[in-house]
């Protein structure tokens, strides 16, 4: 049985799954909205010098 990724716990409640409230899914959009989450992403080797053209 999956469990809870905000809370571990195992019980989910199937109107709210993966998780097992309305809690841990607000508390989930949350993270989203404010930047809790990030998805790491490379910058591009040329893009330090786009502001330094002849």
């Amino acid at each position: 049985m999956a469990t809870c990724p905000i809370c571990r716990k195992a019980d989910a409640d199937p109107k709210y799954k993966p998780f097992c409230s309305r809690r841990c899914s607000e508390v989930d959009l949350q993270r989203w909205f404010t930047g809790g989450y990030a998805i790491p992403a490379a910058l591009d080797e040329g893009a330090e010098d786009d502001g330094e053209k002849d």
